[in-house]
């Protein structure tokens, strides 16, 4: 118990710290993020989206952690939702719309975006954050990354509210060189900070070195400070009187107050928000599971997240998902547990209450610095390097339209054009590759299924008619034509096309048209087209064999098989081609009529007669099963026996079939040990069996007797491995 308490004591002090480093680094970025939504609306709401950002912050902090349940993750408002809101901010200003109003709207768009990735979570749409392709999310950060620096420009030359970027850049005139001087010492402190002092976040030492260098520049001209309208600062966080507790009171009222009519016209960009915010999330999760070998739960986290954004929302706080630069700062400060992100919203809370005269003083121009600085770091620089290689140049491509998209439209259409360029990419690397892995002449691989002499030449012209094609990857619309293609050349002048099935990883109903095309080729030359080793399963869950026969592929009537292994396919073709020649099976041999004893005098079989004994073994029975603790030896008087290896899961591997004549069970006589194969009777079968220590005795006397056994078994143990290694070969291409 004493070492359970200790821990919960350091995970809690961990806890702790790692929160509020988290808060240090989250808040400022918060402020920023809400100066850069509600600034298009002009007057003193840039200081209430200062107050947005804090109270977002402070809501995602102490809710969606209660929530979502991932260990260390710190949910703040981030650059996705600035850069949605902030458009949309200053499309509805544009349009005419009153501020007061537009403040409500972007209050109902988070709302709204709250309860959709509420539904996303409870759908079970969190696990497919992982199937979204790396060029997408690189396109789309360094998008959001684009857009945030272009937003921020203007403010950091001190243009008038409103201004676009171009038109900042054509109008030198109307920059501030103050404020370029504040941003110019921001961005200097955060990128040299960091290498002087670790203890103390960046982005802390970046804006007191903002405000500092502001209040030195209001020592030469008084009239820089002041705070009331002042374009180049925050100003007061509150421009009327009340308290902050009624304000939140009269905005949850004027929420109630919009009807069905607004929430259908806010709908799409509400959908759109939800999803950039997911994604966002998701991904920091996966970064954190990865660095920390955790293991989050996607949909709990949606939901939580989702919460979080209702609570921030309805409280006058903007959305924000699980950030990356925070999250990674509470992991190294030592966060532990999901009470980090709790505890970094309640200091953002206590930041506010004691520091919010303060947060006056801030210059614009700093926290456009911190932006364009996070905007800067957030475009992934290292994808430039795609361009120069020809085999990722087609990425580079996917990821540069990904960002043409998400700064000339928006950025769920620039998800969506990525998601569909990396499906075509896949459909184009699918097409380039080779479904046929390997293809085997008919007269290089024949069926383990014993014949006597006079039927080898007949087996060997059976070969010339067939041909062995080894497919692979997946057969779906994208490579139907490569398959065709390839079938077709065989059809043309093949009587059997045995197609192997094993390596196939899907199948679609566009591929199998083109096999029963192929079948009917061959039917009508009076041929047939094979399938075997067909998996059990696809990787999709497919059951190819089913699906095959509910096609049409594969039926009882047509001229199209399916055999369970190679071996029974070539060993049926073997049958179709030497049908009405004897039935070696049904041969019954005496002793003397085994090729093995040709050499043997008649006192040697008449001993050998008197020492075996003739079992029956009926169809599908096994002559001797692999482990089985015997050493006898096995002499097929007729019949047909099928010897296989045992592998995992039921699976055999077939080694070999034989009939009369032919000795089994060599490997546990030899060793008088246990046998390493089944041997299951394929026919009605007789065999002598013969036991090791009556051999033994036998071969005192009748030497002839163990030279023709002992040299038999070594002959067809040697024969096997040839063939196992000619199939290896042959396979292997």
């Amino acid at each position: 118990m004493s070492n359970e308490l200790a821990t919960r004591r350091s995970d809690l002090a961990g806890d702790a710290w790692g929160g509020l480093a988290a808060m240090l680094v989250a808040l400022p970025s918060a402020i920023a993020f809400g100066v850069t939504i509600f600034a298009p609306l002009g007057g003193s709401l840039a200081a209430q989206g200062a107050l947005a950002g804090i109270l977002g912050a402070t809501a995602l902090g102490l809710v969606a952690p209660a929530f979502g349940g991932t260990n260390r993750l710190i949910t703040a408002p981030c650059a996705p939702a600035a850069a949605v809101l902030a458009a949309l901010a200053l499309g509805f200003a544009q349009q005419g719309v009153p501020a007061a109003t537009v403040v409500l709207l972007l209050a109902l768009i988070g709302l709204l975006a709250g309860g959709l990735q509420i539904a996303l979570g409870l759908a079970g749409i969190g696990r497919l954050i992982r199937f979204i392709p790396y060029p997408v999310v690189s396109g789309y950060l360094s998008g959001v990354g684009l857009i945030i620096i272009g937003s921020q420009i203007p403010k950091l030359l001190g243009t008038p509210t409103g201004t676009k970027l171009v038109d900042a850049l054509m109008m030198p005139s109307a920059w501030a060189w103050q404020s370029i001087a504040v941003g110019g010492v921001v961005i200097a402190a955060m990128v040299l900070m960091p290498r002087l002092i670790r203890r103390v976040p960046g982005a802390i030492l970046a804006l007191l070195a903002g405000v500092a260098t502001y209040l030195a520049l209001g020592l030469m001209d008084p009239q820089l400070l002041h705070t009331a309208n002042n374009p180049l600062l925050i100003g007061p966080l509150s421009s009327h009187g009340g308290s902050l507790s009624d304000a939140i009171s009269q905005h949850v009222r004027s929420l109630r107050g919009l009807g069905m009519d607004i929430v259908v016209q806010v709908f799409v960009p509400a959908l759109t928000l939800s999803v950039l915010l997911s994604i966002d999330t998701l991904k920091t999760c996966l970064v954190i599971d990865a660095m920390t070998r955790s293991r989050h739960d996607s949909n709990r986290e949606l939901v939580g997240q989702g919460l979080g954004n209702i609570a921030s929302s309805l409280i006058g706080g903007i959305p924000g998902a699980g950030t990356m630069g925070a999250s990674m700062i509470n992991i190294s400060s030592g966060g532990r547990t999901r009470t980090s992100g709790m505890m970094a919203g309640g200091f953002s809370l206590a930041a506010f209450l004691l520091l919010a005269p303060a947060i006056a003083w801030v210059p614009v121009a700093a926290l456009a610095a911190i932006l364009i600085v996070i905007g800067f770091r957030m475009i992934d620089r290292h994808s430039l390097s795609f361009f120069f290689t020809p085999t990722t140049r087609l990425d580079f491509l996917v990821i540069l339209s990904v960002i043409l998209v998400a700064i000339f439209v928006n950025l769920i259409a620039a998800s969506g054009v990525g998601v569909a360029l990396a499906i075509l990419l896949f459909i184009r690397e699918q097409t380039h590759s080779s479904i046929v892995r390997n293809r085997i002449e008919g007269r290089d691989l024949f069926s383990k299924r014993a014949r006597n002499l006079k039927n080898l030449d007949q087996i060997e012209c059976v070969g010339d008619d067939t041909v062995v094609l080894e497919l692979q990857g997946a057969l779906f619309f994208g490579t139907a034509s490569q398959l065709q293609n390839a079938l077709e050349a065989e059809a043309a002048t093949r009587k059997y096309v045995i197609l192997s099935m094993r390596r196939v990883q899907s199948l679609d109903i566009t591929a199998t048209h083109v096999l029963e095309q192929i079948k009917d080729r061959l039917e009508e030359n009076n041929g047939s087209l094979i399938f075997c080793d067909i998996p059990k399963g696809l990787p999709s869950g497919l059951k190819m064999k089913r699906f095959l026969k509910d096609t049409g592929v594969v039926l009882p009537t047509n001229k199209a098989f399916a055999f369970d292994q190679l071996d029974d396919a070539l060993a049926w073709v073997e049958v179709i081609e030497l049908e009405g020649t004897a039935g070696d099976d049904e041969i019954a041999l005496d002793l003397r009529d085994f090729p093995v004893f040709a050499g043997c005098s008649e006192q040697t079989l008449a001993a050998l007669g008197g020492a075996v004994q003739l079992r029956q073994v009926g169809v599908g029975k096994k002559v001797f099963k692999a482990g089985d603790d015997s050493n006898e030896l096995f002499l097929i008087r007729r019949g047909s026996v099928r010897l296989t290896v045992p592998l995992r899961k039921k699976e055999t591997y077939h080694l070999a079939t034989c009939g009369p004549g032919e000795i089994i069970g060599g490997m546990g006589f030899i060793e008088a040990g246990s046998h390493a194969v089944d041997a299951q009777a394929l026919t009605d079968t007789e065999v002598y069996m013969l036991e090791r220590e009556r051999f033994e005795f036998l071969a005192v006397e009748h030497s002839d007797l163990g030279i023709a056994i002992f040299g038999n078994v070594a002959h067809t143990l040697s024969a096997r491995l040839r063939v196992t290694i000619a199939e290896l070969q042959a396979l292997r291409g």
